[in-house]
């Protein structure tokens, strides 16, 4: 009988003079005749290791992985101020061939297309990976702010019977003979968990089949999305997100300083958010820059940055809630304004310029959801198993979704959706 023992495992710390052994690959070598500094890429950064015997170096080159055994030696001019001294290396595994490109240079410069072709290879750069250390921070304070809030963490199905948002942007599926989608949205699936859960969330895939190629699209993104019942007004939902990024904004600020450093992020203050109304913002800026108004009824890309531009000016705000956003933009299970109906009890969160967050109160009434559908031209039949929920009874109710990537993207000022993505799809790209 055999039983196995987990090895110890050693982080990049630990007391001057400590003995440790690191685990890692070769970032960067440079040898200076009688010593050789290396650079070892652990999972917890970079670590400067000096070995002074080229036999201890065990024929280490770029790119090998490796365990170093030394001691620790403070080094100003180190990353984190010390260093792995009199380093003894043993090499595990050896690259095939050079990498394509010099992970070892601060930035790589690379064109979009070239360096989502290689990405195996560049995500291991220091910078590639202080950008999805981010982004895992973003999930990691959801997560943890929501459950602290009450909120029951679920998993929703991604093929599914009926598309959420309507439209022609959803992908088709021959599922055993039956016609099936990739889900736009938990949408139904979240609000169905408001009647046993009260407050859930989920972070997952969805799936939108839009034949777009911008810088601000994907065609499966990651979205962070919670529905909560019981609430009094729409603005609960938006207080609950303001909540979450202010978490988030702690969390980065205490435990994520060499990622923010490293890609020169500043972070947004989440304190005092503005709300205003869709028609007002849109007149404001408008107004505010000398254009015109050409859809009265959504917000341009252009328009999204001018009143980001005219928030941040008037306000002091990298934040905006833009509210009440016209009915006949919204999907069927959106709330009417009861004193407008032309409006919607909705929002969108804009953060430098860019929606990022959809969200609102949902139709909760049986009669008001059926009668909705009705004059959309729907058939209530197409959807039984969604107005199960509304028929036996559901509070008040509403949610919101936010995509993952944009709000990473934005939050690390990126020009391209498809760099705060690890692997993204779009109407081209299948691999890698």
């Amino acid at each position: 009988m055999v039983f196995l023992t987990k090895q110890k495992s050693v982080r990049v710390g630990g007391r001057n003079n400590q003995a440790v052994t690191l685990h890692g690959a070769v970032h960067a070598l440079r040898d200076m005749g009688g010593i050789t500094f290396f650079t070892l890429r652990t999972r917890s950064g970079l670590v400067q290791c000096v070995c002074t015997r080229r036999e201890a170096l065990d024929g280490a080159a770029e790119g090998c992985a490796v365990s170093a055994a030394g001691h620790w030696r403070a080094e100003p001019r180190a990353p984190g101020g010390r260093e792995l001294a009199d380093a003894a290396v043993t090499v595990l595994s050896r690259p095939a061939a050079p990498a394509p490109v010099p992970l070892s240079r601060p930035k790589l410069e690379l064109h979009l297309d070239t360096e989502l072709a290689l990405r195996p290879v560049v995500l291991r750069t220091p910078r590639q990976q202080a950008v999805f250390r981010l982004q895992a921070a973003i999930c990691r304070a959801f997560r943890d702010y929501l459950q602290a809030e009450g909120f029951t963490e679920i998993h929703t199905p991604k093929i599914v019977h009926a598309g959420a948002e309507g439209g022609a942007n959803i992908f088709r599926l021959d599922y055993f003979g039956k016609k099936a989608f990739l889900a736009q949205s938990p949408q139904f699936y979240k609000q169905t968990m408001v009647g046993a859960f009260e407050r859930v969330y989920e972070v997952g895939p969805v799936f939108r089949a839009e034949k777009h190629a911008t810088p601000r699209h994907l065609n499966e993104y990651t979205s962070l999305d919670f529905e909560m019942g019981y609430i009094q007004s729409f603005t609960d939902v938006m207080e609950m997100e303001q909540g979450f990024l202010q978490n988030l904004m702690g969390l980065l600020r205490r435990e994520y300083a060499a990622e923010l450093d490293l890609l020169g992020v500043e972070l947004p203050r989440a304190d005092k958010i503005p709300a205003v109304r869709f028609d007002e913002i849109k007149a404001m800026a408008a107004e505010q820059y000398g254009y015109s108004i050409r859809d009265p009824y959504d917000l341009e890309p252009e328009e999204e940055q001018a009143i980001g531009r005219y928030v941040r000016e008037r306000w002091g705000s990298e934040f905006v809630f833009v509210t009440h956003y016209p009915s006949k933009k919204r999907p069927f299970y959106a709330m009417d304004d009861p004193e407008d109906p032309r409006f919607t009890l909705s929002f969108d969160l804009l953060f430098r310029g860019m929606e990022v967050t959809t969200g609102g109160q949902r139709i909760h009434d049986y009669a008001a959801q059926v009668a909705k559908m009705e004059r959309l031209g729907m058939d209530p039949a197409e959807f039984e198993s969604y107005l199960m929920i509304h028929k036996y009874g559901m509070p008040p109710h509403g949610g919101l979704g936010i995509g993952l990537e944009r709000l990473t993207m934005q939050l690390c000022g990126l020009d391209n959706i498809r760099r705060a993505c690890l692997f993204p799809r779009d109407r081209t790209r299948l691999e890698p």
